[in-house]
């Protein structure tokens, strides 16, 4: 199992890794929060990735649309002062390299995980939910007086059998239990 001051520990030095050498931009750590299902309307851009294996779960990163618009122009080298194609793909490879840091820190803890292709979606006013009760964990970040908030949910995959939630001890001869 992966505790929460983990997942705050590793969300927050990915994200600064991605920011600093991605993108060249600094950025300031907030305090995290837990949430059940993001409150309602917002404005912007939100990539949404998934996470599977024997832990499942959702890992987003959100931000208004003139942040969107800087981290692509960083990252990119061309200026983007409105939301185009590749502004929501340089978001959606940006969530990528946040959360594929992230899969391979977690999965020490979760045992082995997969990646889903990002969802990027950009508007006003829309609300973004995932189904059930689960907890969010909530890290904010500043770069300059920009915001950009990094969230993760995870919860156990109750659709795979017991077994695959326990370590694998293997007898030398090569054979698992």
């Amino acid at each position: 199992m992966m505790e929460q001051e983990q997942i705050v520990a590793t969300v927050r030095s990915t994200t600064v890794e991605v920011f600093s050498t991605m993108l060249g931009l600094d950025v300031t750590i907030g305090d995290p929060r837990t949430e059940v299902n993001a409150p309602g309307p917002s404005d912007g851009v939100i990539a949404v990735i998934g996470l599977a294996g024997a832990w499942i779960g959702t890992g987003s990163l959100s931000c208004d649309a003139s942040m969107a618009c800087r981290m692509s122009s960083s990252m990119l080298g061309t200026e983007y002062t409105e939301v185009n194609e590749d502004v929501l793909d340089a978001l959606s490879e940006i969530a990528n390299m946040i959360f594929g840091n992230f899969k391979t820190i977690a999965e020490t803890y979760l045992g082995p995980l997969g990646l889903s292709i990002p969802t990027v979606v950009y508007g006003l006013s829309f609300s973004a939910r995932t189904a059930g009760k689960e907890k969010w964990i909530v890290v904010p970040f500043l770069c300059g007086n920009d915001a950009v908030e990094i969230k993760v949910c995870l919860t156990p995959n109750r659709g795979l059998p017991s077994h695959w939630h326990r370590p694998v001890i293997s007898d030398h001869t090569g054979c698992s239990p």
